[in-house]
């Protein structure tokens, strides 16, 4: 599950991923263990644009994974609501060391990095060594949003 919810996606991270437009997306960003900035700075960055613009780089060897089979899930009697989403998965990764998943909403008009909101960050630590890497989801979804 989520590490960090970034601030900009908090009271909104289930509508964005319902992927209410036809052709929106989720996508999962590596990002470079090097340089990574706490994830206190990490969930204040409102685009991808911004949170690339500072101190954490995108591990591009790697490169961005659309999320696949993404369902949202209402649980009223834990009054709880989730994302899911299939594992994530690299084949023959290489690159510089992962420290972060940034899972992002990207608009179906989007193509700039600066219309991308980071919803998720996750802590993936993991050097690739041109071996598959994956990323597995939660039992319990990417992220869960309770009142409790």
């Amino acid at each position: 599950m989520a590490d960090v919810v970034a601030n900009v996606a908090k009271g909104r991270i289930l509508t964005h991923a319902s992927l209410p437009a036809a052709n929106d997306s989720l996508i999962a960003v590596p990002l470079e263990a090097t340089g990574l900035p706490s994830d206190d700075v990490l969930q204040d960055y409102d685009t991808l644009a911004d949170l690339l613009a500072g101190a954490a780089n995108e591990q591009t060897t790697m490169g961005r994974q659309a999320l696949a089979g993404v369902v949202v899930a209402v649980n009223d009697t834990t009054n709880s609501a989730n994302f899911d989403a299939n594992d994530i998965a690299w084949t023959a990764a290489t690159g510089n060391p992962v420290g972060k998943l940034a899972i992002c909403y990207k608009p179906d008009t989007a193509s700039a990095d600066s219309a991308i909101m980071p919803l998720t960050l996750h802590d993936f630590a993991v050097t690739p060594d041109g071996t598959d890497i994956v990323a597995r989801v939660h039992v319990d979804g990417v992220s869960v949003e309770s009142n409790a």
